[in-house]
């Protein structure tokens, strides 16, 4: 079976792991705080703050941004539901937007859709495609309104020769095993403002004034105060020391990532079966997902394509879901029209993209695909 994605972790993080566990400190800590530096310096971020996932990581943002009861977000419904999620957590309403052909929201509907209620934009980068930061920076300077990135796919990729991480306030990524790094699970928020550095680091760990690493270094007792309500969103020093080790790895990762995806481009460049993924230019993506849409001229519709692959040994998944559709949502008030998001969700497909993906591997794929889309 060739898998739709895999973890690239070796024995450097299980080292990593290990050297951990026997050291006594597991918690959040210093490996935790290690992890953090260097993320910020990778994104060019001045501050990082490590949390439990991506989807907590939202969280925060969209509390320290002022966001409550009754406000509006926008965001897609195309995405994982996590994103709007995030927002039902703080009493505040997703209103969902459309999307461009490259998956990523649509600055002219969203335009449309802001009302006195709205209070941000949440952003996502989907796939690890950057969106168009500019646009929506001028959207939110227009309408005073705070823009929160969802980055969770998009570590490493890069906009305008700025890493994604270091064009906003709130910029929020992922460490999901699907990811292009991953620490098993876990989740980091960068920015550059330090009254937001400075909240999130004690939102995240239940409000606590003095965190377990400064009581333990003291060398007179002291006591923590809880002076807001906080959360248990903690990253552990375990999973920091993976991420670390990854972290290392991350360029090359996404090295190896753009080879396999021009592989997939170059032998399906000219088929009009299907519409391939798309760099503008000033976007860099590390490809964290490689997605084919199929056009009205493909001979077999998307599920079909994805069952016969799978007949063949061959994992893929859907195009990205649709909260609005989803059972949790369908039943809320949120009127959403949004004809290209769902012709993209009922006709995208996701192809196997991991490393090591060997050559050979690529081919059988890129075969498979040619053969049931009678492009052989």
């Amino acid at each position: 079976m060739i898998p739709i994605a895999k973890p690239y972790l070796g024995e450097e993080e299980a080292q990593a792991a290990y050297d951990i566990i026997l050291s006594g400190w597991v918690t959040q800590g210093p490996k935790v705080q290690e992890f953090e530096e260097m993320f910020a310096q990778y994104t060019g971020s001045k501050y990082a703050v490590a949390v439990s996932s991506c989807t907590t990581a939202l969280h925060l943002a969209l509390i320290v941004s002022g966001i409550g009861e009754g406000d509006e977000v926008i965001c897609p419904s195309m995405s994982f539901i996590a994103t709007a999620n995030s927002i039902r957590y703080t009493g505040a309403i997703p209103v969902f937007a459309e999307v461009d052909t490259d998956y990523n929201l649509d600055a002219a509907d969203v335009e449309k859709r802001i009302t006195k209620k709205t209070k941000a934009i949440l952003l996502v980068h989907q796939m690890g495609m950057p969106a168009d930061i500019r646009a929506f920076q001028a959207l939110c300077n227009r309408y005073s309104l705070k823009l929160i990135e969802d980055a969770a796919c998009a570590a490493g990729s890069s906009y305008h020769g700025q890493k994604i991480g270091s064009h906003s306030d709130l910029v929020c990524f992922s460490f999901h095993p699907r990811k292009v790094i991953t620490t098993g699970d876990g989740g980091m928020i960068t920015t550059s403002n330090e009254a937001f550095y400075k909240r999130l680091k004690l939102l995240r760990q239940h409000g606590m004034s003095i965190n377990d690493r400064e009581r333990h270094l003291s060398s007179r007792v002291i006591f923590e105060e809880y002076n807001e309500l906080g959360y248990n969103y903690r990253m552990t020093d375990i999973q920091a020391a993976v991420g670390i080790k990854q972290l290392q790895k991350l360029d090359w990762l996404i090295e190896e990532r753009r080879i396999i995806a021009q592989q997939y481009l170059s032998a399906f460049k000219g088929i009009k079966a299907f519409r391939l993924p798309y760099e503008k230019p000033g976007y860099y993506t590390n490809f964290q997902s490689f997605s084919i849409y199929l056009m009205a001229p493909s001979p077999i519709s998307r599920n079909d394509l994805m069952q016969k692959l799978l007949d063949q040994g061959i994992s893929t998944r859907r195009g990205i879901m649709l909260t609005h559709k989803e059972k949790a949502y369908i039943n809320l008030d949120y009127n959403s029209q949004l004809p290209v998001s769902e012709d993209l969700n009922k006709n995208s497909v996701l192809l196997p993209l991991y490393v090591p993906m060997t050559s050979e591997t690529v081919a059988q794929v890129i075969q498979a695909v040619l053969s049931l889309t009678g492009e052989e």
